[in-house]
């Protein structure tokens, strides 16, 4: 059966801050990394962990963006998105716009989907 984590869980494990909860965190992402599990990380647990990272925790960008990065291809993870989230947390640590319109962008090139918006940094990112 396929994991489903939610934000904690993938918190835990990357921040290692939890003794009694990142050490079970850590057991499931190792067995995911080398394959031995399935995960599937939701389009919405992946911004509300860049948030808590960023704002929350003051990871700098790039690290929050690297970390789960690494994270989304390890070998038992099983999105069909993982190329557009992986573009679109790049995105992220580039430049200024926040994680949600990071991933419309990736979306839209990835789909061919016209990006509709008023927001003028993310038309000219386009």
């Amino acid at each position: 059966m396929t994991a489903l984590p939610d934000t904690n869980v993938i918190l835990r494990y990357l921040l290692g801050d939890n003794p009694a909860q990142s050490p079970a965190a850590e057991e499931l992402f190792e067995k995911v990394r080398a394959g031995r599990e399935k995960a599937l990380i939701l389009e919405s647990v992946l911004v509300e962990c860049v948030y808590v990272l960023c704002k929350y925790y003051r990871v700098p960008r790039g690290e929050a963006a690297a970390r789960l990065s690494v994270l989304l291809h390890y070998r038992g993870i099983v999105n069909t998105d993982t190329n557009e989230l992986v573009r679109a947390l790049a995105l992220f640590e580039k430049g200024k716009l926040d994680i949600v319109d990071c991933i419309l962008s990736s979306k839209s090139d990835a789909g061919g989907y016209r990006l509709f918006s008023f927001d003028e940094n993310l038309k000219k990112m386009k």
